[in-house]
């Protein structure tokens, strides 16, 4: 909003500095300012509510180390989260960029979700929630809006439904895949849903810990804003050999908000946490990394980009499925990790809660660091 607001009072009056709010790199730094500030100025008084309210976390007893003293911590945080990213992207981003318009819809729809979950835990006293099968039609919806708005949008600009590849210099077009220039859709619309389904609970298994998906998804949105800001720069998109996304510049001013929001809403949940985001939070997160990672052609770099929130996930599948498998071969259920998701097996081992976290956090850098170098080796 603000940026029609000084670009007309540039244009009517001439107004000193008005026009800076044209560059991309100076919306963006107010986005992520502005978000932290709110994040830290409403997180204050969104906490006392809930502590007001009585909105606490029940815990399992899963035998884990400092465990049951998280008992009564406030929860639903997220929301803190989500409204720190809605206020700047909505003032300092152009609203009638359809990439903004798929990133604002993403963040409140799994939000939404999220949001209906901890509502039935902490009010209806219902520790399972929302019913996965109700969560997993929310991203898939979700995932189908996403992949028809970007084939849409190509479709009318006459561009290839392509993605980028990892250390592989060629990109991948999905039309490769299946006979006949406008099919391409029966494979991307697959593929992007099951990306939204993959991301979205990949971060929600890792809010598990004090300070561990708020401070990884803020590492993982510097790398993402990174690759946003080169995308929609037809030059360093040229130079570094990865596809031009037009007008995908406005992705970088979402990304800083989410980073904004996610650092000052780590100020209350890092250890000792007095708040906890809950899967409002989580799945709000997730939904705007699936998105911006669509949007900007990077979908396939997301198992190195967000190697932690992967291996999260897969460590719980693979917990499941050898669990399975030995019960039925053996009669006797096996585990690979003393427990899943991967950070309550390093808790198991008697690490400190923050040790883990640091180390989750440096992780992170380094897969994003590689990412960034991979994309420069091609």
């Amino acid at each position: 909003m603000l940026y029609y607001l000084f670009n007309w009072l540039d244009a009517q009056f001439g107004l000193s500095g008005a026009g800076v709010f044209r560059f991309i790199s100076f919306r963006a730094s107010m986005a992520g300012i502005l978000s932290l500030l709110i994040a830290l100025w409403v997180g204050k008084g969104i906490i006392r509510w809930l502590q007001k309210k009585q909105i606490g976390e029940t815990i399992r007893e899963l035998g884990l180390e400092g465990q049951m003293q998280k008992k009564g911590t406030p929860t639903m945080g997220g929301i803190i989260i989500v409204i720190s990213i809605l206020i700047p992207t909505l003032l300092f981003a152009k609203l009638e960029n359809i990439y903004v318009i798929l990133m604002l819809i993403s963040t409140i729809w799994m939000g939404t979700i999220g949001l209906i979950d901890d509502y039935i835990k902490v009010f209806k006293k219902n520790k399972e929630g929302l019913k996965a099968t109700s969560k997993l039609i929310g991203q898939l919806l979700l995932g189908a809006i996403i992949a028809v708005v970007i084939d849409y949008t190509h479709k009318i600009s006459d561009l290839p439904l392509e993605t980028n590849l990892p250390i592989l210099k060629d990109k991948f077009s999905y039309s490769d895949l299946i006979p006949g220039a406008n099919n391409a859709w029966f494979i991307y619309v697959p593929v992007i849903i099951f990306i939204c389904m993959a991301v979205t609970n990949a971060v929600n298994l890792t809010d598990g810990i004090d300070g561990l998906a708020a401070g990884t998804t803020a590492i993982v949105g510097v790398g993402l804003g990174i690759l946003a800001y080169a995308s929609g720069n037809i030059k360093f998109a040229d130079y570094l050999n990865i596809i031009y996304v037009p007008n995908s510049g406005e992705v970088v001013v979402f990304l800083a908000a989410v980073i904004g929001a996610c650092l000052g809403f780590l100020w209350y949940n890092g250890y000792p946490a007095q708040v906890f985001m809950g899967d409002t939070g989580s799945l709000a997160l997730g939904g705007a990394i699936a998105a911006v990672s669509i949007i900007i052609k990077m979908e396939l770099l997301i198992p190195i980009l967000c190697g932690v929130f992967f291996s999260e996930s897969l460590s719980v599948v693979l917990q499941v499925a050898w669990f399975k498998y030995t019960k039925k071969r053996y009669g006797e259920g096996r585990r690979i990790f003393l427990m899943s998701p991967l950070h309550h097996h390093f808790q198991k081992l008697n690490i400190p809660e923050s040790k883990i976290t640091l180390r989750f956090w440096l992780v992170t850098v380094i897969l994003v660091l590689a990412t960034l170098a991979l994309l420069k080796l091609r």
